[in-house]
């Protein structure tokens, strides 16, 4: 059992969004739509409520609220295997309204905050050479979305 869950409120658009997150990365699904019984401020009684999903083996859940808002102040970070991944991940996520902010992160349409991190920009900015780490993290505060090929040079001193 997952001991903490992310809870997402969303104005109406919660199993769409749940939909486009899981069709993102393996080891997603839908797991559950629950249809209010009643009406509320999110819907009349049988539209959709509630959408449990699992996100890359994490479970989630969305809910159809209105009046609430995302903002940058919680994000979720998605470890890339290599460039390829974070482009693929990096356009889905910034497309349709979605928008690119800085340093890795980018906005869904939304409003989710994103981190699309290559796990090896986490690796040059780690390294055990104070120097290397700190060129790596110069070239990396310049970006909107990572380019790991620039960040691997630039902690190579080339």
């Amino acid at each position: 059992m997952q001991k903490v869950t992310p809870f997402l409120s969303y104005d109406g658009q919660a199993e769409e969004a749940a939909r486009f997150y899981v069709s993102l990365l393996p080891n997603s699904q839908i797991d559950r739509v629950t249809r209010s019984p009643i009406d509320t401020q999110g819907g009349a009684a049988g539209t959709v409520l509630i959408v449990e999903f699992t996100l890359a083996g994490t479970r989630f859940i969305a809910l159809n609220t209105p009046g609430f808002s995302f903002t940058e102040a919680v994000s979720f970070m998605i470890t890339c295997v290599d460039q390829a991944e974070t482009d693929r991940l990096w356009t889905a996520l910034t497309a349709n309204g979605g928008s690119e902010v800085a340093c890795g992160w980018c906005k869904d349409r939304w409003g989710v905050s994103w981190q699309v991190t290559p796990a090896r920009l986490m690796e040059l900015v780690k390294d055990t050479d104070p120097d290397r780490a700190r060129r790596a993290m110069e070239a990396m505060i310049k970006m909107i979305k990572i380019d790991i090929a620039t960040v691997e040079q630039a902690a190579d001193g080339t």
